[in-house]
Formats: structure tokens, C-alpha cells, sequence
């Protein structure tokens, strides 16, 4: 583009010049020659001026441009399309408990009730079943009734030894008496605590009745029987 404008000066001044007069051969004179050629240089070297300073002009312009559009950052904008879904692979299988616990019943008897089914989760001192004792409950009334009469022969044993001290001090018994009272009355106090001791251990197989959650779990199986229900329990 530079180079054609310039040509299209220098034709300019080219017409310019053949434009002018032409001088007479007569006139011509070394003198004239060399002025018309002093001129033609000055017109070649004001063409080759203009097109240095406006090439120049050029070059900055467009250095101008270029600085101005890479001083704007570019960002590469990009956006989220939902991908396909991954194929799903379906395998057999099954779930084992980290830890299983059988709990058993811890007296004899027949279930009564169960109030949790498989799969329930249970909580830990949450009641799961209850157990029908009745030879253990007719014990526990035998035992309780044998401590009455032992308690019964206690007292009376308490109130001979007592009126037999009592005697013995105004010299109405012989020691012998005395000493009988008193070992009958040791006797009876042992008679009672063992048939204390005997209601107290038929109490808590009655309390066994009961069987409780020892611990969080889920339910994973219940096998009633006829005697010992049992209740497996699984973490």
C-alpha cells in the first residue's frame, strides 16, 4: 500500500515537471540543465522522506493496536454439560453382622411372648420376650411358705430362750434347760436364713422371666422352643 502511493506521487511530480515549459534550445544552457536536475532529486528525496515518516506513522499505529489488544486478558469460558451415566454393575451378595450374639433364656420355662420380629432394631434394656415359669413360681411360694414357718419357730424359739434366762436367774431351771432354749433358738435362726437365702434364689430365677436387649442391635433370628426360647442378636 506504501509502495503504491509513493509511485503515485512521483508520477504526480513526474506530470508536474512535463508540464512545465519547455525551454528553449537556444536558451538551454548547461546552467538550465542542472536546475531542472537539482529539482527532480529534490522531488525524489521529499518522496523518499514521506513514505520513511509515514511508514514510521504506520508501524506505531498498528504497535499501538496490538499492545492495546493483548493488555485485555482472554478468559476461556467453558460449560458444564451433564456427562453420561456410568454404567451400573449389579452383583449378588449379602450382608454379614460384625459381631453375633445368641441370647438365651436363664430359666426354664415356655415363651409367652416375643415383641420384636426379625429385622427389628432394638435398643439396648428393651424388653424382647417374656417367659411363662410355673414350676419356678410354684417353688418360689413353697419357699417362701417354708421361710414363714421357719420365721414362725424362730419367734417361738426367741420368746423359750428369753423366759428361760429369765428363770434361770431366780434358780427356777436347771442350766441345762437354759442352754437347750438357746441352742434351739441358734437353730431356728439358721433354719431361717437358709430358707431366706433359698426365696432370694428363686426370686431371680423369676426375674429371668424377662429377657432384656443386652446391647444396640437388630433382631436376625428368633428360634422358640419349648423350654429355652433363644433370641439371636447381631450388631
Amino acid at each position: 500500500m506504501a509502495q503504491s502511493e509513493l509511485k503515485t506521487e512521483l508520477n504526480e511530480d513526474v506530470s508536474k515537471l512535463e508540464a512545465l515549459p519547455t525551454p528553449d534550445h537556444n536558451v538551454g544552457s548547461p546552467r538550465h540543465r542542472g536546475s531542472v536536475i537539482a529539482l527532480v532529486v529534490a522531488v525524489l528525496a521529499a518522496g523518499i522522506l514521506i513514505f520513511g515518516i509515514r511508514s514510521r506513522v504506520k508501524a506505531e499505529a498498528s504497535l499501538r493496536t496490538v499492545t492495546q489488544q493483548m493488555a485485555v486478558p482472554s478468559v476461556s469460558v467453558v460449560l458444564p454439560k451433564p456427562t453420561a451415566s456410568a454404567e451400573e454393575v449389579v452383583l449378588p451378595g449379602n450382608i454379614q453382622p460384625y459381631i453375633s450374639s445368641p441370647i438365651y433364656a436363664r430359666t426354664d420355662g415356655y415363651l409367652k411372648a416375643w415383641y420384636f420380629d426379625i429385622g427389628a432394631h432394638v435398643k439396648k434394656g428393651q424388653l424382647l420376650a417374656a417367659i411363662q415359669t410355673p414350676e419356678v413360681d410354684e417353688q418360689l411360694s413353697q419357699a417362701r411358705s417354708t421361710l414363714a414357718t421357719a420365721q414362725a419357730n424362730l419367734e417361738l424359739a426367741q420368746i423359750t430362750r428369753d423366759r428361760y434366762q429369765s428363770l434361770l436367774s431366780k434358780h427356777a431351771v436347771a442350766q441345762q434347760d437354759v442352754d437347750n432354749a438357746v441352742g434351739s433358738y441358734s437353730a431356728n435362726k439358721a433354719v431361717v436364713d437358709a430358707d431366706m437365702a433359698n426365696v432370694r434364689h428363686f426370686e431371680a430365677l423369676v426375674s429371668f422371666e424377662k429377657v432384656y436387649a443386652p446391647f444396640d442391635s437388630e433382631v436376625r433370628r428368633i428360634a422358640p422352643r419349648c423350654r429355652l426360647p433363644a433370641f439371636d442378636c447381631a450388631i
